[in-house]
């Protein structure tokens, strides 16, 4: 998907699993973004849709797609987002008790993306179950706590601390 190129961009969600990526370990791949502004003061957090409270853009890495090109998709279909992918922030590993684990939610191995975002449009795929609000670094890491692995993204970026 080319960035800033509105006619690539659908305005529906991919759902299902039946391209979804894996690795030898059974780990879902999951591409996310921590999605800034230019000038690195504020990041993006959406309404998670499963439970209450914010998270990170993310989503399955499908077997027809290179894993920028799922976090840019992931970005645009839950937050409406354009970004432009700064840099690779690496592997982060989740971090949920096996309690927390299931057929329906298996552990996943994450690949998370620094970008900035380039434009934030009016209507997008999930907008009707999702909302999207701007945070400092401290407001984010504080609405992340509960999530260990999306504050280790976050603490991975460039984004300034304030």
């Amino acid at each position: 998907m080319a960035s800033g190129s509105s006619h690539s961009r659908s305005m529906e969600s991919r759902t299902g699993r039946s391209k979804q990526r894996y690795n030898s370990k059974g780990e879902r791949l999951v591409a996310g973004v921590v999605p800034l502004t230019e000038d690195r003061l504020y990041v993006l957090l959406i309404q998670s849709t499963r439970r209450k409270g914010w998270v990170l853009p993310k989503g399955g890495w499908e077997s027809d797609e290179e894993c920028t090109e799922a976090a840019e998709r992931e970005a645009w279909e839950e937050a409406g987002i354009v970004i432009r992918i700064d840099y690779d922030l690496g592997e982060v590993v989740d971090q949920r008790p096996p309690k927390k684990l299931s057929k329906d939610a298996p552990k996943a191995l994450y690949r998370f993306y620094e970008a900035t975002v380039l434009s934030e449009e009016s209507n997008w795929p999930e907008k009707h179950k999702r909302e999207r609000q701007w945070f400092t670094f401290s407001q984010a890491k504080e609405a992340l706590s509960d999530r260990p692995e999306l504050v280790q993204a976050l603490e991975l970026s460039t984004m300034h601390r304030t």
